[in-house]
């Protein structure tokens, strides 16, 4: 009996990765690294912006990979129609990122989509739904301990926006630049197993102005919540995760997947946790035996 070739599929050896992945289709338990799948009640993301190579896709597949709720909001600016009105890109990395959120609504969670400033071509749909998911111009969530929190997009409170949509375009045009030197930054930062880290974020951070104007933006929807008498509010749109307290209302800013690559989610007490997901998956390499981010 004649020995079989080695790239025969039935003796090849099979590699860690594939038993990780074959796994995770098999135990939904286990996401495809090998980490255990976490499950929260509910997960807020915004500002992925789809159709921009700015969008750090691989950090958000893994992270809807590794994730799962009863409820999904997507808080604004999922796809950026500034951008593929001027060239249009479209990865089969961002389509498999829409299939994942579509298989969730299928599946039965509630997914929420509250439309921005990027994508709202959308808004025109708000009271409707397609394949499952929701669209609201705003929503107001119940936590599980019982506050109320208004959810919305956030570039009502923006006044370049706002007042004058030519500054806001060429804003936007310098910071897709810092949002390409990003890319170029972190490829040759995967290259040296370095972890990911934002150049645009560690920019914004350093100039005064836009400091002052986070400041002045997360006031101020803080105050529009308070007049709508909630007890907090979830936005996102100017990419910076936080969460702070104005007179008994509580901000919440769920941040972003160009930047930070962070989620807002709350668990099943009702207890909120910004997760950053660089850093999760930078923990991860340092567990023997689970896989970073493809």
């Amino acid at each position: 009996m004649q020995p079989r070739d080695r790239d025969d599929p039935l003796v090849r050896p099979v590699r860690t990765e594939e038993v990780r992945k074959r796994l995770s289709k098999v135990d939904k338990h286990v996401g495809p690294s090998g980490a255990p799948r976490r499950r929260y009640r509910t997960i807020w993301i915004s500002d992925v912006h789809l159709g921009t190579r700015g969008c750090n896709d691989r950090l958000l597949i893994d992270f809807l990979d590794h994730v799962d709720s009863d409820k999904l909001y997507l808080v604004g600016d999922i796809i950026d129609g500034w951008r593929l009105k001027k060239r249009f890109y479209w990865p089969e990395r961002h389509n498999a990122i829409v299939r994942r959120v579509m298989k969730r609504a299928k599946r039965g969670t509630e997914v929420i989509y509250v439309p921005g400033n990027h994508d709202q071509m959308f808004r025109q749909f708000a009271g409707t739904s397609f394949g499952g998911v929701q669209i609201r111009r705003r929503a107001v969530h119940v936590t599980a301990d019982g506050r109320r929190l208004l959810v919305l997009h956030g570039d009502e409170f923006d006044a370049v926006v706002m007042a004058h949509r030519w500054l806001a375009f060429l804003g936007d045009a310098a910071y897709t630049f810092l949002l390409k030197m990003n890319v170029v930054v972190n490829a040759v930062r995967r290259r040296f197993d370095l972890p990911y880290w934002s150049l645009s974020k560690h920019a914004k951070h350093k100039v005064k102005d836009a400091v002052a104007f986070i400041s002045r933006f997360e006031e101020t929807v803080a105050h529009a919540a308070a007049v709508q008498q909630v007890d907090g509010v979830v936005c996102g749109h100017i990419h910076t995760a936080e969460t702070r307290e104005f007179g008994g209302i509580t901000y919440y800013n769920d941040g972003d997947w160009v930047e930070s690559c962070t989620a807002l989610v709350e668990h099943d007490d009702g207890r909120m946790e910004i997760l950053h997901w660089a850093d999760e998956i930078a923990a991860r390499i340092q567990e023997p035996g689970l896989k970073a981010a493809a």
